[in-house]
């Protein structure tokens, strides 16, 4: 890599970790939100929805200045907005309404990154799949620090701590950006610029609805983890407490075996990269997705040790895809307008993914918990007939 692109890679990589970072730390906090403000489950999750939902909703706009005006500005934005409204947060962790109003905040500034990051790195990192995979590390290692950090912190010191720590996480990356002097103002890549697949406006459409579908698949997952392993993991935790001399919380240890389950996803976005540099992409995606089906499955009827077995396979493949499915979205988009067709790509898995929130609360109350890994398992069931579709539109292409 040249030095312009390890810069490049320094400041994607972390707000990669920090955007993901900011919407996972609500999850590992919502039993200690429930009973801080007391209000059921349900209600309290709902606080979220506005934030999911501006997370991915923003994309497409945030991609449409980021082309116009480069990746620079919308970045100094997207830390320096999250960085406050999650301090804000942290003053008003008993007032449900202004609560959820500074995590909308949080969500719409959030939602700046990936449109953003991922065009910088489809734009000017010559080996994508190999950009996208270390980008992606760095994205699954703040899914995996958030519930560690968050769960530690209001262990000592409540929910105040934070969302004050996640505020100033986020006002740390304005000093990284100093690393880049300027946005797209570099030379494009040229394998991209005449790369490009004739008439490939057709699987890109089937592309995005195969995105979609996964992004009802990892949002529905990353809200319920925490709180899950918590009320089914109750034998393991007892475990736990012995080894530790009655050290620790249910909802501490929850917060452990979720961040060790994306550090196992970390694990899968490097051989998701892997995998893109060495066989066919649309191969690589279909049989990643077709893994986490009896996985879902699995984690619905298990509990203890067997769950996070089950739940560590299911991330596993479920991550591992991601540098398959941003490296899909390159090759089949406009170099010029990269950022906009991520922007597009996040309004669908973030925007959509974000009515999954309340897809959990309706079957968690109708059936239970373990019932939405069954519908989950349902969802990517048709996932994978879609894939097979572009598929299908990408091979008459190439032929």
């Amino acid at each position: 890599m040249t030095h312009r692109e390890r810069s490049i890679l320094k400041v994607t990589c972390f707000g990669h970790f920090v955007s993901h970072f900011n919407m996972l730390v609500f999850p590992a906090v919502l039993l200690p939100l429930t009973a801080r403000m007391g209000m059921g489950l349900v209600e309290t999750l709902a606080l979220s929805f506005w934030m999911y939902l501006l997370f991915g909703v923003t994309a497409l706009p945030w991609g449409f200045l980021a082309d116009r005006f480069g990746s620079r500005p919308l970045l100094i934005l997207f830390h320096l907005g999250a960085g406050c409204c999650g301090i804000l947060a942290s003053f008003n962790v008993s007032n449900p309404a202004i609560f959820t109003f500074c995590l909308a905040g949080i969500g719409f500034f959030s939602g700046i990154y990936h449109p953003v990051g991922l065009g910088w790195i489809a734009k000017e990192i010559e080996n994508t799949s190999r950009g996208m995979a270390l980008n992606g590390m760095y994205g699954n290692l703040g899914l995996a620090a958030a519930p560690l950090l968050a769960g530690s912190l209001n262990f000592f010191w409540g929910v105040e701590a934070v969302y004050m720590v996640l505020g100033a996480v986020n006002l740390i990356g304005l000093l990284l950006l100093y690393l880049v002097r300027n946005g797209h103002s570099g030379k494009q890549k040229a394998s991209m610029a005449g790369g490009q697949l004739k008439g490939s406006f057709k699987p890109f459409v089937v592309l995005l609805l195969a995105m979609m579908l996964g992004g009802v698949v990892y949002r529905a997952t990353t809200v319920t983890l925490p709180a899950y392993f918590e009320l089914q993991n109750r034998d393991l935790y007892q475990m736990f407490l012995g080894i530790s001399g009655q050290l620790g919380s249910a909802n501490l240890f929850a917060t452990l075996i979720t961040s060790m389950i994306y550090l196992v996803g970390m694990a899968g976005q490097y051989y998701g990269g892997r995998v893109g540099q060495k066989i066919d992409l649309g191969r690589g995606y279909l049989l990643f997705h077709l893994i986490t089906i009896p996985a879902a499955l699995a984690m619905a009827w298990t509990s203890n040790t067997p769950l996070v077995i089950f739940d560590m396979i299911h991330s596993f493949f479920l991550l591992g895809m991601q540098p398959l499915e941003n490296t899909l979205v390159a090759r089949l988009s406009p170099p010029k307008l990269h950022s906009s067709a991520y922007g597009l790509k996040f309004v669908l898995t973030f925007g959509v993914g974000a009515l999954s929130v309340s897809m959990v609360g309706g079957i968690k109350e109708i059936f239970g918990l373990n019932a939405v890994y069954i519908a989950l398992a349902l969802v990517s069931v048709c996932l994978v007939f879609v894939i097979m579709l572009l598929n299908h539109y990408r091979y008459q292409q190439a032929i």
